[in-house]
């Protein structure tokens, strides 16, 4: 038998497995109630008209849906989206400015493949999303967390960690942000916040990679300007859009947006990775923007998820014990929850699951040098309200029975 461990490359053996991912296996049991997951609801995907619509569009397009695609993307797609960034956004683009991708995670990874060599710096939030720090470790970078507060990384967090990198001869390759209602903690980042990091980008010659997976799922308030529209095309924004949280996740389709002559270079890697994202997905998606239906779809979404979140603070605050606080997210899918310093919320799971209640330990979306034990991730999106009652009550408990 042949030792492959010796064989692994060093990609092979720094990538970690998805602490999400793998929780979710363990927690299959139909008993357990999983606050644990970032899934949408089901019961809100428009399953009869996407199944209407991928028919149709085979039907009468068997040439473009059912043969190989351009790496690009599909032209219907690329631009439909260019009518929905400036009807949605404000953002003016072109096609050549838009890569279709398989959603924001092969986005990730191609970021890190494009721009990171072994040992080069980054800068994200602390805690952040987790599917990143799998992608950019992966690539072998050495991950810097600005300190975060309750609207996100903050201005001084940055200018810290690129003052020390500076400090230290390194330079900053990128600067990574989900600035609306962050996986994990549910923060958005201000306008004017967003305005002062934008002008450290510029002065420390690095610059920003904006993930915006949930941006349209806003249940109050104003929403600020992407970074890419305070940029206003000066080429120090590359941002990443997805489908997956305001359409159908099973379609894995998302978009970059950036410099031409930058989404060229994503062009080419994406050609040696898989050809072309797939084009009947692509072509049945470019139909159902261009028939209108995309934007009450998301008001129907915002609706049933502003419910939940609202039921899920109610809960929070019936039946958490005194010394557990809470983000107030304005829209997403998460939020973030803090215990008592001594209560480590990793060695807390295996009770929750005993009481027949899972979360995310946020331990898994700290940059390893920032790690902190005391936090954990909540879902709201995915379950009813009566298992959202119930899983929250199961979880107060088990929070009381490790407090000292």
């Amino acid at each position: 038998m042949i030792k492959y461990e010796k064989l692994y490359s060093e990609t092979a053996n720094s990538v970690k497995a998805s602490a999400i991912r793998e929780l979710l296996k363990i927690i299959a049991q139909p008993d357990i109630i999983s606050l644990a997951g970032g899934l949408p609801d089901p019961n809100l995907f428009p399953a009869e008209e996407v199944a209407h619509m991928l028919h149709d569009c085979v039907i009468a397009h068997p040439n473009e849906t059912l043969q190989y695609g351009t790496t690009e993307g599909q032209k219907c797609l690329k631009e439909a989206l260019v009518g929905w960034m400036k009807e949605s956004e404000d953002i003016d683009a072109t096609p050549d400015q838009l890569l279709i991708v398989s959603a924001s995670q092969q986005a990730l990874d191609m970021c890190a493949r494009i721009f990171l060599n072994r040992g080069d710096a980054i800068i994200t939030a602390s805690p952040t999303y987790l599917g990143a720090l799998q992608a950019f470790e992966a690539a072998g970078a050495d991950v810097y967390g600005a300190e975060s507060d309750d609207f996100g990384v903050t201005v001084e967090g940055i200018e810290n960690r690129l003052k020390e990198l500076k400090a230290a001869g390194k330079s900053c390759k990128f600067i990574y942000l989900v600035p609306e209602f962050a996986n994990p903690t549910g923060t958005t980042i201000p306008q004017e916040r967003r305005e002062a990091i934008l002008k450290l980008a510029e002065k420390y010659n690095t610059f920003i990679v904006e993930d915006s997976p949930y941006r349209q799922v806003r249940f109050e308030g104003k929403a600020p300007d992407t970074f890419y529209k305070i940029d206003q095309g000066r080429g120090n924004v590359i941002t990443l859009f997805t489908f997956s949280k305001i359409f159908v996740p099973g379609f894995r389709l998302g978009y970059i947006v950036g410099p031409a002559h930058v989404i060229r270079k994503f062009v080419i890697l994406k050609q040696a990775m898989d050809l072309c994202t797939s084009p009947v997905l692509q072509v049945a998606t470019a139909a159902y923007i261009k028939s209108g239906r995309l934007m009450p779809h998301i008001v129907e979404e915002v609706k049933s998820y502003g419910k939940k979140r609202d039921f899920m603070l109610q809960m929070l605050e019936k039946y958490m014990p005194k010394g557990v606080k809470w983000t107030r997210p304005e829209g997403g899918l998460f939020l973030w929850v803090t215990v008592p310093e001594y209560i480590d919320t990793q060695k807390m799971l295996h009770e929750a699951v005993k009481n027949k209640v899972a979360y995310v330990a946020g331990f898994d979306f700290y940059p390893p040098r920032y790690a902190k034990h005391n936090d954990l991730r909540l879902n709201f999106s995915y379950s009813s309200f009566e298992q959202l009652e119930e899983g929250v009550k199961r979880l107060a408990a088990t929070i009381k029975s490790c407090m000292k």
